[in-house]
């Protein structure tokens, strides 16, 4: 059920992943002032080929400014859940439609 980025093949589906993450690319660093999220481990993955998720790893900390940054950028609805990843790390995770309803 999970695809890789690269498996899209709907086109309006793709430019709304490739979207999300140049967007990401280009403003994480003004929207992470602290570098909670800048330069750890990201992953992208789709599910159903509807959603996508952004995964950040080893994240020291986070707070609700980074997670409101982060969720600015991507410009539309999504959702956030952070979790343990180890005792000195965090795992945080945003869910993303693709499809655009707004």
């Amino acid at each position: 059920m999970f695809d890789s980025p690269d498996a899209v093949t709907d086109p309006v589906l793709r430019s709304r992943l490739q979207e999300i993450q140049e967007r990401l690319a280009r403003g994480l660093a003004a929207v992470d002032p602290h570098g909670r999220l800048e330069g750890r481990p990201v992953k992208y993955r789709v599910i159903g080929g509807q959603t996508l998720e952004v995964i950040f790893r080893e994240v020291p900390s986070v707070d609700e400014s980074d997670v409101l940054g982060v969720r600015r950028l991507i410009g539309h609805q999504s959702f956030c859940r952070v979790t343990p990843q180890s005792a000195e790390t965090l795992e945080v995770r945003f869910v993303v439609p693709l499809t655009t309803d707004d």
